[in-house]
């Protein structure tokens, strides 16, 4: 069970600014220069005893709370945390590796405190023995700074943790994140620590929020150590509040001309629901009138008939925004159907098989240099991982490894909007802004969903909003409605992407 960690004292709710970790270090480093010793890691020590204490108060007083004391600076601040809980009556212990102890600094002077405490450190098969009778873990065993995966006797220790189904707090970032990517760090030869929270310093990363991170971290909390201003952040964690404050207002005197006009093309043969569904998501997010052309003759649901059908030949006229790909196929006449739309000055989304006719080249027209060349901030393209691979021509794992680092590339070599869809979705444009979609629930790994998506993007270009804000927007909300139905739901199964629209259309409302 996660533990309720609201009103803990010494930490605030993750703001929307996200820091890189070089960021951070040189916001480090010069508070260091000024401040007295110690200070920094008396404040994090604190934090994260304000959390941990949290937790402890849920659960039986005896229960042991044990730092995995790492030779860092995270190791300093777990040991002090215990420390200080330790002062306040609970049951504090600490294991610390074989690996060379610091021989100076806080974290060397930390250790001689504890140790003239009259506390001493266990052995690792007490330290799983306390684990596997539910101990609280306060993870300090590696942080920001890791660069190789954990080997070792700290990886059998993570692994064997792991096992036990521990309760652990991070410090800063679960051992075996990489804090700016959220990848663990390694691939497939690394391991990470499991946490029910993380406790992080200074200011909120992009790596806990995105990728293999969300099933590690837990609950994010920010201690922002109180030190001074931060600079303009690196990126931004998108949220309800910056979502409620861009949707616009509805003036009583609108009319449906007033929200554009959306065609989605796609829907080959076989292929039509993906039409359909786009064209569903179009009507939740708010467009006034959605056609649909599919490439193989009329696209119809009779139990959506506010989706009209058009014919493929007119399917660029009079709309203000076009969704192509859903259901695209990827035949020559599909290609020639995409540069045709490339072409035009619609507004457009790329998704699927659109992305897919890209990254295979099957038409000339149709490619990155073919979307790059069309007027700034008309364009959007929402690969998954395997597709936003195949037009960096990069794997999956690869694209994996570096989400912020891969979508900015492909922002950059297409000069469009770039949503790389996924745990944490991340959102980038050519001009090198970035941004991780604080909102979505496993309830969306459902076929179909994406095409949901697509036409909601659409949606709020057609009713004026620029590319990036319109990408921005219609990922929070397509990732709310995924939410939404994990919290009556909390197996995240059961969804299918017909009920989505209408779970788009509620968290528009709600905000």
């Amino acid at each position: 069970m996660r533990p309720d960690l609201t009103g803990c004292p010494g930490t605030v709710p993750a703001s929307t600014a996200l820091f890189t970790v070089a960021t951070i270090r040189a916001i480090e480093s010069d508070w260091l220069s000024h401040l007295p010793h110690g200070t920094l890691m008396e404040r994090a020590a604190r934090a994260c005893a304000g959390v941990l204490e949290r937790i402890a108060w849920q659960r039986p007083r005896a229960t042991p709370l044990v730092a995995l004391v790492g030779p860092g600076n995270n190791g300093g601040d777990a040991l002090l945390a215990a420390l200080m809980l330790r002062a306040r009556g609970f049951n504090c212990q600490a294991w610390a590796g074989t690996a060379t102890p610091p021989t100076g600094g806080e974290a060397q002077e930390v250790r001689q405190r504890w140790l003239a405490s009259g506390a001493g450190f266990l052995d690792t098969e007490e330290l799983l023995a306390h684990a596997h009778s539910g101990a609280i873990l306060i993870d300090g065993l590696f942080g920001i700074g890791l660069r190789r995966e954990l080997d070792g006797e700290y990886a059998a220790l993570v692994r064997n943790l792991n096992d036990a189904g521990c309760t652990a707090l991070g410090v800063d970032v679960p051992s075996g994140i990489d804090a700016d990517t959220g990848a663990i760090v390694g691939g497939g030869k690394g391991v990470a620590l499991h946490c029910v929270a993380t406790v992080t310093m200074i200011g909120d990363k992009p790596g806990l929020h995105t990728g293999a991170a969300l099933d590690y971290v837990g609950e994010v909390r920010v201690a922002d150590l109180g030190s001074g201003e931060l600079p303009p952040p690196d990126g931004i964690l998108v949220g309800r509040g910056w979502v409620r404050q861009r949707l616009r207002a509805r003036p009583v005197t609108s009319h449906k001309g007033s929200f554009g006009t959306v065609c989605v093309i796609g829907g080959a043969s076989g292929m039509s629901g993906a039409a359909l569904l786009a064209g569903r998501g179009a009507v939740a997010a708010g467009v006034g009138k959605v056609y649909v052309a599919g490439p193989d003759g009329p696209v119809f649901d009779p139990g959506q008939p506010q989706l009209m059908t058009r014919d493929t030949e007119d399917a660029l006229n009079d709309v203000s925004a076009v969704a192509i790909g859903c259901g695209l196929g990827a035949s020559h006449a599909a290609g020639v159907l995409l540069a045709r739309a490339l072409a035009a000055p619609t507004a457009l989304v790329l998704d699927a098989d659109a992305l897919n006719i890209v990254a295979s080249a099957v038409v000339p027209a149709a490619s990155l240099a073919g979307i790059a060349a069309r007027a700034p901030d008309t364009t959007i393209l929402t690969p998954h991982p395997l597709e936003a691979g195949r037009l960096l021509g990069r794997s999956a794992a690869e694209i994996g490894a570096d989400r912020i680092g891969a979508a900015l590339a492909l922002a950059r070599r297409s000069g469009s909007v770039v949503v790389l869809k996924g745990a944490g979705s991340v959102i980038a444009e050519p001009g090198g802004t970035w941004a991780v979609n604080g909102s979505g629930s496993p309830a969306l790994a459902s076929a179909g969903s994406g095409d949901v998506l697509a036409g909601a993007a659409a949606a709020l270009l057609a009713q004026g909003y620029g590319a990036l804000e319109a990408a921005l927007l219609a990922v929070w909300l397509h990732g709310r409605a995924g939410d939404s139905w994990s919290e009556r739901h909390v197996r995240h199964t059961g969804m299918s992407a017909a009920q989505l629209p209408a779970l788009i259309a509620e968290a528009i409302n709600e905000c």
